[in-house]
C-alpha cells in the first residue's frame, strides 16, 4: 500500500525530554512508511520495533509487552480494525493509535468502536505525532500509578532469570551467573528503573568504581553475552541511539 505520508528526518524539531522511552510496536505493510517512523521514533528516544502484518504483529506480542502499538487500517490479510478488535477480545489492554488515509468520520468512529484509543488521519505532521504518542503513554502511565503505594520489588524476574537486588545475585533457572562487581552494579543501576535511558555518563557515575563512560560500554558488551540469546540483536539491554541504554523487561 502506498503512502502519502511524508516528512524529512533532519526536520529541526523541538524534542520532549522523554524520562521513560515507550517500547513502540509500527505495523504497517508499507516498508518505507515503517522504516521512516522506525528512525523518526526512535530519533526521539523510544524503543521500536516493527511487523508488516496483523499476524506478524501477534507474534511478537506473544513475546514482547509493547507500551503502544501504531496501526495501519488496510493491511492485507486481517486489518488494523481487526487486529485490535482481536486485541480486545484477548483482554489486552496496550493502547492503540490508528493511522490511516482513511479520515472520515465513520473511519474514526469505527476505530474507537474497536478498541482504539486515537486516531491520526494521513498524511500527518511528524510533531502531532509524536505528541499523540506522548499524550497516549502519559495517560496510561497515569491510570497505572493513580492511587498506587508499591515498595520496591527485592527481585528481578526476566524471562528465566532472576536478580536480586539487594545481593546483587544473578541465577538462570536457579543456577549462579558470575558476575563482576562492576556487572553486578550496572546490571542494579539498569533493573531498578525500567524502560528509563541512562547515558553512559550516569551509569558511570552510578557505578563509582571509576568506570569511565567509555568502558561502560565495554561492560554492556559483557553482560550481553550473559544474559541475551543473541547479543547482537538484545532483548533486554537495548541501545538507545545518541543517549544510552534501557532495561525493557
Amino acid at each position: 500500500m502506498s503512502s502519502s505520508f511524508s516528512f524529512f528526518l533532519s526536520e529541526n524539531l523541538a524534542k520532549e525530554e522523554i524520562l521513560t522511552p515507550g517500547h513502540l510496536l509500527v505495523v504497517d505493510d508499507d516498508a518505507r512508511l515503517r522504516d521512516l517512523l522506525f528512525k523518526y521514533l526512535q530519533e526521539n528516544g523510544f524503543v521500536v520495533t516493527q511487523a508488516q502484518n496483523a499476524e506478524e504483529a501477534m507474534n511478537l506480542m506473544t513475546q514482547i509487552k509493547f507500551d503502544l502499538v501504531i496501526l495501519d487500517i488496510m493491511m492485507p490479510g486481517q486489518t488494523g480494525f481487526e487486529l485490535c478488535e482481536t486485541l480486545r477480545q484477548h483482554k489486552n489492554t496496550v493502547p492503540v493509535l490508528f493511522l490511516s488515509a482513511r479520515g472520515e468520520i465513520s473511519d474514526r468512529l469505527e476505530g474507537f468502536e474497536r478498541g482504539g484509543d486515537d486516531f491520526l488521519p494521513k498524511p500527518f505532521e511528524p510533531k502531532e505525532l509524536l505528541l499523540r504518542v506522548h499524550s497516549i503513554l502519559r495517560r496510561g502511565r497515569h491510570v497505572e500509578q493513580k492511587d498506587l503505594k508499591i515498595s520496591p520489588p527485592k527481585t528481578m524476574i526476566f524471562g528465566d532469570f532472576l536478580f536480586d537486588l539487594e545481593t546483587l545475585q544473578l541465577t538462570e533457572n536457579k543456577k549462579s551467573i558470575p558476575l563482576t562487581e562492576v556487572e553486578r552494579k550496572i546490571l542494579r543501576c539498569l533493573l531498578e528503573t525500567p524502560k528509563i535511558c541512562h547515558t553512559r555518563e550516569s551509569i558511570a557515575e552510578e557505578v563509582s568504581l571509576g568506570a569511565s563512560a567509555r568502558s561502560i560500554d565495554v561492560q554492556i558488551v559483557r553482560l550481553r553475552r550473559k544474559i541475551e540469546k543473541d547479543p547482537k540483536f538484545p532483548r533486554y539491554l537495548q541501545t538507545i541511539r545518541h543517549k544510552g541504554y534501557v532495561f525493557i523487561p
